[in-house]
């Protein structure tokens, strides 16, 4: 039998087998620790990471499921969050090699567009992720920058729970520059983080499947200033991501791949 033969049968049977281990990243601290309660994960003491990094799993037994929570952790200098795409890959690829997930969740906040029918407090499925700010103008290499990808489709799940749906626009600021904007429209995107297409990417490499669960913190397009209605509504935001997150593992829970 070819080598393709045999990684087709392979994805086919994955496809059909229930739904064992999957891995939750999530950028910030905020986000990630209700679900640890509601899961009742415990922080894993022995680190599958390598030394001296910041990474901090959480883990346990919910339902039929394993469930790993990754969060990038604190910086080692700076004592913030380590967001953005640079930790979100790098921990997605340990995470992916470590843990051997059977299906990846990019939970998080996100900001997101009243232009595209997004309101605070919204919590949207992506259908679709790209980069907005991998400006490279050479033919090829532009579509290498964005990265458009689609996500793995869950069509029982959005039945199910009712989510919105969007595309989502990746960049490593918070802020949103001329360029950005540009390349965001360009995008069609609702939404708008600094890690999904990173995790993306990983993923799509690795060949594990991922679902991207984003709740709107801030209206991008909107009167007030992107980090300070981002403070403002991070706690209150977080309760309804976490709140989706759980519905989503809920549905996933002796499921396989192709029944979402």
């Amino acid at each position: 039998m070819a080598p393709q033969e045999e990684s087709t049968e392979e994805a086919m049977g994955s496809e059909q087998k229930p739904i064992s281990t999957i891995l939750i990243i999530i950028a910030m601290q905020t986000e990630a620790l209700p679900l640890v309660t509601k899961f009742q994960l415990s922080k894993d003491t022995d680190s599958l990471f390598p030394k001296g990094v910041p990474w901090v799993r959480y883990h346990g037994i919910y339902k039929d499921l394993h469930v790993n929570i990754i969060w990038p952790g604190k910086d080692i200098l700076l004592g913030v969050d380590s967001v953005g795409t640079i930790s979100a890959s790098l921990v997605t690829y340990a995470s992916i090699q470590a843990l051997k997930p059977d299906l990846i969740i990019n939970a998080g906040t996100a900001g997101g567009f009243k232009a595209k029918g997004a309101c605070i407090g919204d919590v949207f499925l992506a259908s679709d992720v790209a980069f907005h700010d991998r400006r490279i103008p050479i033919p090829v290499f532009d579509q290498y920058g964005i990265g458009a990808r689609k996500t793995f489709s869950t069509p029982n799940l959005l039945k199910e729970l009712n989510l919105k749906v969007g595309k989502l626009s990746t960049g490593d600021s918070l802020d949103m520059s001329p360029h950005d904007e540009a390349s965001i429209v360009a995008n069609d995107a609702t939404i708008k983080d600094m890690e999904g297409a990173a995790v993306a990417y990983v993923a799509d490499l690795l060949s594990v499947p991922s679902i991207f669960v984003k709740a709107v913190t801030d209206i991008v397009d909107g009167d007030k200033p992107t980090a300070e209605e981002f403070l403002q509504n991070l706690v209150a935001v977080t309760a309804a991501l976490d709140q989706a997150v759980t519905q989503v593992v809920d549905f996933i829970n002796g499921k396989c791949l192709s029944q979402l």
